[in-house]
């Protein structure tokens, strides 16, 4: 299907347009305690966005997959993970605020979640993935929306959708509702 049978470019419309991502959780139990930790990657110290900071794997799909495709090749990528069962656990429009004529650009991002037993991970120019306990995430530096992202992805309510917007501020707003 053609961009212009779907509407993209309608004159005086302000629709957005997307750029699909994944964002990937995955759990683990500590063998000595049994205390429940996340997978988070610490960006390199030369990365160009949220360098030294904790994030969660994932990144752009490729014009060739699907997202869940897409979350599994990153998660082999960044952690060397294979053969982990992804469950989608939320979705995040972001609107990059770019007053530019026609298409406004975004980012839809696909959360997803797993669990496994390997804790081996491997670095990688991305940086260097991490077992963290849950408990003490709110102490760690992690990605700003993080901190609202992470308890919606790792607790027991229905799937959670987000919306970030531009504040006037140059800082984006969050917003989160459930499925009902």
């Amino acid at each position: 299907m053609r961009a212009t049978d779907q509407g993209t470019r309608e004159p005086g419309r302000r629709r957005l347009q997307v750029i699909p991502r994944t964002l990937i959780f995955v759990t683990s139990r500590q063998p000595e305690t049994g205390a429940q930790e996340v997978l988070l990657l610490k960006g390199a110290a030369d990365k160009r966005l949220w360098a030294g900071l904790y994030n969660g794997l994932g990144g752009h799909v490729e014009a060739d997959e699907d997202v869940l495709a897409a979350a599994r090749r990153e998660l082999a990528e960044e952690a060397g993970l294979a053969d982990v069962v992804l469950h989608l656990r939320g979705v995040i429009q972001i609107d990059t605020g770019d007053d530019q004529e026609g298409p406004r650009p975004g980012v839809l991002v696909f959360v997803y979640i797993g669990e496994t037993e390997k804790r081996t991970v491997t670095a990688t120019a991305e940086g260097a993935p991490e077992w963290l306990p849950v408990d003490g995430l709110a102490d760690l530096p992690l990605v700003d929306d993080l901190y609202a992202v992470l308890p919606r992805a790792l607790g027991d309510g229905p799937i959670f959708y987000g919306r970030y917007a531009p504040d006037g501020t140059g800082k984006l707003h969050y917003a989160f509702s459930a499925e009902a």
